[in-house]
């Protein structure tokens, strides 16, 4: 049964980009830092791939959500102002892109909190969305994330479509991903440290997997979420898939295309059935 979206929307249709830049690396091995070669690949991401990336979506009149460690706006302060200013979405992501599996209680709130507020710092406004690294979440994430009155959050992947999860500190919003829809299943590579699958995939190949994503959840009304990452999709020949995947996407009837604020706060506004964040 299709989702009940606003009259005359039949699916929603998101880009949304974890700029992780340095952080990753640095999180999985200190010492990555003296790895040139490696740190180069990590910093291609904000110095290369944001910026050509923000340059496609002018032209092609596109608002995305940009998820953003603490660690990497703290050092590129000007490109996330520049994300903000030219009308995109700031959501928080982890302060190393810390996966917070590993951290206890005390420490997931202090990330959480240190992010939001050099964000909020950045650009004058408090984020209201999350992303949690490697979308690795705990039971206590989502009471923790509405608690300091975040909207939403995306890393979880048991449905199509948003809902909303009830938890002892209010309502927080559930926007799915799933790693088909991920640039990081089909282009990340490096052969040390190991990361990605050990084979980069071609742009024909993804766009193909990705406009038969889009035209399922367009079947059956859910929300297409991409997740991307501009060290890997900020590649030239990539970017210019990315114009191809957002023209089909635009050829079909009813589409919105937008951010994962505007999908969590229709989400929110429905009344909807509620689900236990521990369930």
């Amino acid at each position: 049964m299709p989702f009940a979206w606003s009259k005359g929307i039949r699916c929603a249709a998101v880009l949304s980009f974890d700029v992780d830049g340095e952080s990753g690396m640095l999180q999985s091995d200190p010492k990555n830092k003296d790895r040139l070669s490696v740190m180069s690949w990590a910093r291609y991401g904000p110095k290369v791939g944001v910026p050509r990336i923000l340059d496609m979506l002018r032209v092609k009149g596109v608002k995305a959500t940009f998820f953003v460690p603490g660690y990497t706006a703290e050092l590129y302060p000007h490109l996330v102002k520049r994300i903000y200013d030219e009308g995109h979405e700031i959501g928080a992501h982890g302060y190393l892109h810390e996966p917070v599996s590993t951290l206890n209680p005390i420490e997931e709130e202090a990330a959480l909190v240190r992010t939001c507020a050099i964000l909020e710092q950045i650009t004058g406004r408090k984020p209201v969305g999350y992303r949690a690294p490697l979308w690795e979440v705990n039971p206590g994430s989502a009471a923790l994330l509405a608690r300091h009155g975040l909207l939403y959050d995306s890393s979880l992947m048991d449905d199509d479509r948003p809902y909303t999860f009830s938890t002892e500190a209010g309502d927080l919003v559930q926007i799915p991903v799933h790693w088909t829809n991920d640039d990081w299943e089909q282009f990340a590579f490096l052969y040390e440290p190991r990361v990605g699958s050990g084979v980069i995939e071609s742009c024909e190949k993804a766009l193909q997997v990705w406009k038969e994503e889009f035209d399922g959840m367009y079947h059956y009304g859910g929300a297409f979420v991409l997740t991307m990452h501009p060290e890997i999709i900020g590649r030239p020949a990539r970017v210019l898939m990315l114009e191809q995947l957002i023209d089909h996407i635009r050829s079909h009837e009813g589409v919105w295309l937008t951010t994962c604020e505007e999908v969590a706060k229709y989400q929110s506004s429905q009344k909807p059935s509620l689900v236990s964040a521990e369930a």
